[in-house]
């Protein structure tokens, strides 16, 4: 098998799943050494473990690594093959990344997959069920993707413990999409979810951001959070434009003033809708995959992270397309995916 070599000293788990994600699309095996090399703690943990096992066990590949700490990781796919999976994460590792790992091989497959993901599906470090629900299962949609998502249980950090249930059906070759124009501004909108904890805490995130972006203040957009496994917190503000839609999330930590949090995230916000461009940071890396795998589209965005551009040339080396992007003249940037 023709095996690609990669360097993983430079990226984080990202580097890790995209390649991972890669391997089961294209059928090309990869060796990866360095695994997070330039982190404190380098080397596989738990959660990129999880991701690993998923993508073998729907990919019947062959591994070689695969274990807690290695920083050098040997990955053969066989033929994917679709059905009912179930994956858990452990604690609160993130569901949601698995999630993104093994879907695209999935809906390359021939059948229907069900799949359920136990974790955390509201993690800082990761994107919230919220996020996939509202911006990343939509944007695959518009490239001809059948899938849905239901959250049958919040899973919040540090306990985790969420349940997603998703279905995904068979898709031949996905569609040409560009995310060029968001269009005028429709809603923002805010919710406050609360486990285990005053929902005063919730109260007063919502007074900031109303303050700040003007949504609905009503005590109904803090909402008490049954059944969930620990305490937790996290406020999601929906900014709806005509043509996209983007959530922002910001979590509640020790420590960490509720003002403060609702501040933070107001900021965020701010910052997306003073930009101008259509696609916020943490969506613009996660179209490329797919965009690649449709063999073009495009999108604007504001800033060229490190995550888009380590994305970017791992994607070129499974996959024969050319990934660029261009300053335009209002400071936005033009992410082009042609083959």
């Amino acid at each position: 098998m023709d095996m690609i070599e990669i360097d993983g000293a430079a990226g984080g788990g990202q580097l890790l799943r995209t390649a991972l994600t890669l391997s089961l699309c294209t059928g090309t095996g990869f060796v990866m050494h360095n695994i997070r090399g330039a982190r404190s703690r380098p080397g596989l943990m738990r959660q990129h473990l999880t991701a690993v096992n998923a993508a073998a066990a729907i990919g019947q590949a062959r591994t070689h690594g695969a274990q807690i700490g290695a920083t050098a990781l040997r990955f053969e796919p066989g033929p994917v093959l679709p059905g009912t999976y179930r994956f858990a994460t452990g604690s609160a590792g993130s569901a949601t990344l698995v999630l993104q790992t093994v879907l695209p091989a999935l809906w390359q497959a021939a059948a229907p997959s069900s799949l359920t993901f136990e974790g955390g599906t509201h993690n800082p470090l990761a994107p919230s069920a919220d996020f996939i629900a509202d911006c990343y299962l939509p944007a695959l949609q518009r490239m001809g993707v059948r899938v849905s998502a239901v959250l049958e249980r919040h899973g919040f950090y540090p306990a985790g413990g969420g349940v997603l249930q998703v279905a995904v059906e068979p898709c031949a070759q996905l569609q040409h999409a560009v995310f060029d124009a968001r269009g005028a501004l429709e809603s923002i909108e805010a919710t406050i979810l609360i486990s285990g904890l005053s929902t005063r805490i919730g109260h007063r995130e919502l007074r900031v951001l109303a303050a700040r972006l003007g949504v609905d203040p009503s005590p109904r957009h803090v909402e008490s959070v049954r059944p969930a496994l620990g305490p937790g917190n996290v406020a999601l503000v929906r900014v709806r434009h005509a043509a996209h839609v983007e959530t922002f999330a910001g979590y509640g930590e020790r420590g960490v003033a509720a003002e403060q949090v609702g501040e933070r995230l107001a900021d965020q916000v701010q910052r997306y809708l003073a930009g101008g461009a259509c696609v916020g940071e943490y969506l613009s890396d996660q179209l490329l995959l797919p965009m690649a795998l449709a063999g073009s589209g495009g999108f604007t965005t504001d800033a060229i992270s490190e995550h888009l551009a380590s994305n970017a040339r791992l994607i070129e080396k499974f996959l024969p397309v050319e990934i660029a992007w261009l300053p335009m003249a209002d400071g936005q940037w033009r992410v082009s995916v042609d083959r």
